[in-house]
């Protein structure tokens, strides 16, 4: 990978350069998802996930009272898959699907192609900034769009906190530095302390931007956000940050812009994040959890009367991927943002 920056990079800065340079970053130049690629999401496993995602669209639709238009916007949809299949789905609820304006925020201009070339209908629109967005209710889906978001990372030292920078001065040698700074600062930019009896500190100031457009959002315009990502609720941070190459773990300062770098999203920080906005909250579970609630294992008995006995094999096993608390069913989260007058808790409740 070319870089003009011969220089030192805070992490964020360093993982926007490997994802997101425009003509070199790894979101940048391909589609990274389903088998070809270098991980499978959800979608790409079964389109049942997708179709929970719509059911579940609609009836938080009723609980902000069935308005007339309103916005469905995926965050970051990569190839497409997800919404092609919740658009399919809202077609048999006539009400809900007339109501709808389907909207995709992207930054790669390659996967808003890819989207395209998935997505013929003409109810779906790409914008660019959210904050542009009209004034009807709008629900955010964020499915694995956070955990791609560059971070920053900190650690406590005797002295106090430094952060963590990369050396690029020589790209093909590239290596970890590390610069002291000052905690209260990010702290107060932050409006809570997010340093509180913490040893490591990873945390992305670009997602808890989009964070709070969307609560800003919510709170003027109705509205929730579902967000669906691999993550860790506990109070103690943790250090996660890790490379995927063809499915298998790589070092992050290797082959840069040939790797997608993502992290753990610490759920617990979100919430306290959330906890600033006077009219929203959040309720959260595990995906397992969540599915389940919403009848994924019922709907997969329904289709699965009709069709041969190797499909009904292949089918419960990819059901088994999503839920099994051995695979994504514990380590990927599902968090619901709302206004806290709405009392919906379909898909949260135990």
């Amino acid at each position: 990978m070319k870089i003009d920056k011969t220089n030192n990079l805070p992490l964020d800065q360093f993982i926007n350069l490997a994802l997101y340079d425009k003509n070199n970053g790894y979101y940048m130049k391909k589609n990274p998802f389903g088998r070809s690629g270098d991980f499978i999401t959800a979608p790409n496993i079964t389109r049942l996930f997708s179709e929970i995602i719509a059911i579940w669209t609609i009836t938080f639709w009723k609980s902000i009272g069935s308005p007339k238009q309103f916005n469905l916007l995926e965050l970051g949809a990569g190839n497409g898959e997800m919404m092609k299949v919740i658009n399919e789905t809202l077609v048999n609820f006539p009400d809900c699907y007339n109501a709808c304006n389907f909207i995709i925020h992207e930054k790669s201009d390659f996967l808003v192609n890819e989207q395209k070339k998935n997505l013929k209908s003409k109810k779906f629109s790409w914008l660019a900034n959210l904050e542009k967005i009209n004034s009807d209710p709008t629900i955010f889906l964020a499915n694995e769009f956070f955990d791609a978001i560059p971070i920053k990372q900190f650690f406590k030292k005797k002295d106090g906190w430094i952060e963590r920078f990369v050396d690029l001065n020589d790209p093909k040698k590239a290596k970890f530095k590390e610069e002291k700074i000052d905690i209260k600062s990010i702290e107060k930019n932050l409006n809570f302390k997010i340093s509180k009896n913490q040893n490591i500190i990873e945390y992305s100031p670009e997602a808890f931007r989009y964070l709070k457009i969307v609560c800003d959002l919510i709170q003027k315009n109705d509205g929730g956000m579902l967000i669906v990502d691999y993550g860790y609720a506990d109070s103690k941070m943790h250090e996660t940050l890790q490379a995927v190459n063809n499915h298998k773990y790589s070092n992050i300062l290797d082959n840069i812009g040939e790797s997608d770098i993502t992290y753990n999203i610490n759920f617990h920080s979100f919430e306290k994040f959330i906890n600033q906005f006077k009219e929203v909250n959040s309720i959260f579970t595990n995906q397992k959890k969540f599915l389940t609630n919403m009848g994924i294992i019922q709907r997969a008995e329904i289709i699965s009367k009709n069709i041969v006995f190797s499909k009904k094999t292949d089918l419960f096993y990819r059901i088994r991927r999503l839920i099994d608390e051995k695979q994504m069913g514990e380590l990927f989260k599902v968090m619901l943002i709302k206004k806290k007058k709405n009392i919906f808790k379909i898909g949260f409740s135990n």
